[in-house]
């Protein structure tokens, strides 16, 4: 092999191996070039933040003639935690968990009601005489449709609450906001 021909080599080899890091640290739950929320939206304005054990990532995606879909994935940041059912009572049953929510005011308007990609199942929790709805440990993601109402400020209200029956429950959180902007152009998310 002649030395052009080995530098060629070597730098296809540092590529290929570059590539292959990448992939391996996206497939481990590094921050992945298009997250599954807006895989098939790669242009889909999203923010993401974290607070009380979990990390939301919302997104907007399909947005034609002011109208879209209005993602939410809900991932707790430990093994073996759950999120509660979209349809849990705003109080929880006997005061325990709190419902998976996404709402929107201002510019953006629900076009119907929020749906989860997950299977609730029911868990007995001591001291509460009703069964508990949740979903299966780990990451859940919801979808709203969404339309504009004219041009203008919105805001996203996000609320959940994490529960592991080994590790206990975070602290919920209720109509936590985050703004987007509304244009002739579509939605934007506000800086963190």
């Amino acid at each position: 092999m002649n030395v052009s021909t080995q530098v060629r080599h070597s730098r296809t080899v540092r590529l290929a191996a570059a590539l292959l890091s990448l992939a391996a640290v996206s497939a481990c739950g590094g921050q992945p070039a298009a997250d599954a929320v807006g895989a098939a939206d790669a242009a889909a304005p999203t923010t993401r933040f974290s607070e009380n054990g979990v990390t939301v990532t919302l997104s907007v995606s399909d947005w034609k003639a002011s109208e879209g879909t209005l993602t939410a994935l809900f991932t707790p940041e430990k093994k073996g935690f759950h999120l509660y059912s979209t349809e849990l009572p705003a109080t929880g049953i006997e005061g325990v968990g709190r419902p998976t929510a996404v709402a929107v005011t201002g510019a953006l308007k629900a076009q119907g009601g929020l749906k989860a990609a997950a299977e609730v199942r029911s868990i007995s929790v001591p001291g509460v005489d009703a069964q508990v709805p949740v979903y299966p440990d780990g990451p859940v993601t919801t979808t709203l449709p969404v339309r504009a109402d004219g041009n203008g400020d919105a805001t996203v209200l996000v609320g959940y609450a994490s529960c592991s029956t080994r590790d206990g429950c975070t602290i919920p959180v209720s109509d936590r906001p985050v703004r987007l902007r509304i244009t002739g152009d579509g939605p934007t998310f506000a800086a963190s």
